[in-house]
């Protein structure tokens, strides 16, 4: 039977930082004379800051601006960093899948001391083989590249993306893998299948109990 590797995602899917980080670009904008409406950034959150300022504000405004809001987005969400905790089921999920031998690769677009951050709230250290970060790649979710080095990192072959948003179900797609979502970021079942999960669960208990049945079942 093969194992397939387990490539999660980290914001909104283990931890819940989905609106914190919503909030901390709504102020990141506002303070270069950009007010969006928090809903509008929703919807690009789980896409990596050097994507999100462009498709929210144009590339203009990210030319003039977007590192300045970025370098503050950073600043803001530090401030609410303390109010994070992890997911119901986050750290029982990392134990089902060690013990069932699954690889298990931490596929984030977060910066460094922030997936550092979380793999000590997770006390996930010896569950996983390997995490990502921003700094991997020139290109962040929905572009494949970070999925692409999970799965270098878990060792090739056969692999399933679990993520909350539709950016993780598009970057999964295109590196040529399965994904699951869960609704813990605030995404539609509709919108993660028409994003490309194979199978779409409530939250992390939900696709705990169900692990056999899932697209994460070995084959």
């Amino acid at each position: 039977m093969t194992t397939p590797a387990a490539l999660l995602d980290v914001d909104g899917t283990l931890v819940d930082t989905n609106y914190q980080h919503a909030l901390a670009w709504y102020r990141a904008f506002r303070a270069q004379g950009e007010t969006l409406p928090l809903h509008r950034i929703h919807r690009q959150i789980g896409m990596g800051g050097d994507q999100l300022v462009a498709a929210l504000a144009g590339e203009d405004f990210d030319r003039a601006h977007g590192d300045a809001v970025r370098a503050a987005e950073g600043e803001h969400f530090q401030a609410m960093i303390g109010e994070v905790a992890p997911l119901p089921c986050a750290r029982d999920l990392l134990v089902a899948l060690h013990e069932r031998g699954h690889a298990i690769v931490l596929s984030s677009s977060a910066k460094e001391h922030d997936v550092e951050h979380y793999l000590d709230l997770l006390d996930a250290r010896d569950l996983v083989r390997a995490w990502t970060t921003s700094a991997d790649v020139e290109r962040t979710k929905p572009a494949p590249d970070l999925v692409e080095v999970a799965l270098e990192e878990a060792g090739g072959g056969p692999a399933v993306m679990v993520g909350d948003s539709t950016w993780d179900c598009e970057a999964a797609a295109r590196a040529g893998i399965a994904s699951v979502g869960v609704l813990t970021g605030g995404f539609s079942e509709q919108e993660l299948r028409d994003a490309g999960a194979a199978g779409v669960f409530m939250d992390l208990p939900a696709l705990l109990a169900v692990l056999d049945d899932s697209p994460l079942r070995s084959v």
